[in-house]
Formats: C-alpha cells, structure tokens, sequence
C-alpha cells in the first residue's frame, strides 16, 4: 500500500550534513515541523492539555555531528501518498537537510544496538601517519575507562565494551577512522573516543574531530529499518 492514513505512524530516514549539523537537536524539531507545514502535510497532535505534533527521533545528534542515517517517526492527520513525502518535503528543508524515503516502520528504536561512524582527528602541522601505531594500541587496550558526564553527574564509563570494531587509516594531517559503536545499552557516543584520548593520553589528543554517523544496526547487524 502506497497510501497512509492517519492511524499510520510512518517513518522517515533523512541526512544531516554541512552547515545543518550546526543545527541543536530542539532547532530540528522545529525545522522537521515548520517544513512539514510548508511542504502541506498536517501533522497529528498528541491529545491532552498541551497537544504536541507526534513526532519521535531515533537518535538525537550531538550538535557538530553529520549524519547519512537519521530516522524520524510521525503521523499526519490526513491520507497521503507515502512516496510523494520525500520529494515535497525537500522542496521545504533548509539546506544541508534531505529527506532520503519515508515507509512504514518495521521495528521498534527500542531495537536499534550498533552505529556504523566514520571519524577524522585533525592534528595541525604533524604527521598523522606518526601517530597511527601509538593510536592503535592506546584503543587496544581491554579497558578504557573515562569520566563521562551525565543527568546524575560525572561518572566512571569503559568505554572499551562498547566499541565493537574500530580501524585507522591517514591522510596529510588527519587520521580516518571507522568505528562500529553501541548505540543504546550503553550508549556510546563517538565523541568519547577523543574524550577518552584527552583523558588518558594527552600526547595523543587531536586538534578537532569530525564524526558522521553511516548506518544504523540492529542487535544481528541487520540494517535497521
């Protein structure tokens, strides 16, 4: 069936890139809802005393980080035609924002395990290749522990377990790299693995780091859907 009603929660797979992952994760929200309206779809609101438009990201970003794989579920409060979504809605985002396909949700987020990250620690004015053998083995270690904030304050976080597989590569003054991370239970965030470098391994510490999230994985590393 290519047409959604409005009992329908239909899901949206969309990138964030260049300037747009500047944009705060509260900004996005109000961006996917104004572009929405401006693309002609009325969104369904949630009933009660302060109705909101239903609209549930998989993952939030972290502000400075791209991505090729970020999953948004909504309802409208009307029938559409599930394929036409994409293309009206990309005539309303802003740049850097792109609305990829919309289908009907196969799974829960609650399912989402593992997220396929590409990396880039910038070192400014040294030899990037020097630095790979001594990377590598700080990140083969098999425990890492940092200090990581939270809700409830600062607190002892391995971070080792919650890297499935991480490699290196070098280019000139940067360092490529690829990590396959936990997504939920725990919840890695890239960025943890300069913070852990920062922490334990100063000498090691990159300039500036760029990370961009490629895919999204189940528990079987299936694609998630």
């Amino acid at each position: 069936m290519n047409e959604a009603s409005m009992t329908d929660t239909l899901r949206l797979r969309f990138t964030k890139t260049g300037r747009a992952v500047y944009i705060s994760h509260l900004d996005l929200m109000r961006t996917m809802q104004r572009s929405f309206l401006r693309a002609g779809f009325r969104l369904k609101y949630s009933e009660g005393f302060n109705p909101h438009p239903q609209l549930v990201f998989a993952l939030p970003l972290s502000v400075g980080m791209g991505s090729e794989c970020e999953l948004l579920d909504f309802k409208l409060a009307e029938t559409v035609c599930i394929s036409e979504i994409p293309y009206l809605l990309n005539k309303a985002l802003p740049e850097g924002i792109r609305a990829v396909e919309t289908y009907r949700p196969e799974r829960k987020f609650k399912l989402i395990k593992w997220l396929d990250v590409d990396g880039v620690f910038f070192y400014d004015g040294q030899n990037a290749v020097e630095k790979l053998p001594a990377l590598m083995d700080f990140f083969d270690r098999d425990s890492l522990v940092i200090q990581k904030k939270g809700k409830s304050g600062i607190s002892n976080f391995d971070i080792s377990p919650a890297v499935r597989s991480l490699t290196f590569d070098s280019v000139d003054d940067r360092v490529l790299l690829k990590a396959l991370v936990s997504a939920q239970e725990p919840t890695m965030n890239p960025e943890l693995l300069s913070t852990a470098l920062e922490q334990l391994c100063p000498a090691l510490r990159p300039d500036f780091v760029s990370f961009t999230r490629r895919q999204i994985y189940d528990a079987d590393m299936a694609v998630f859907r």
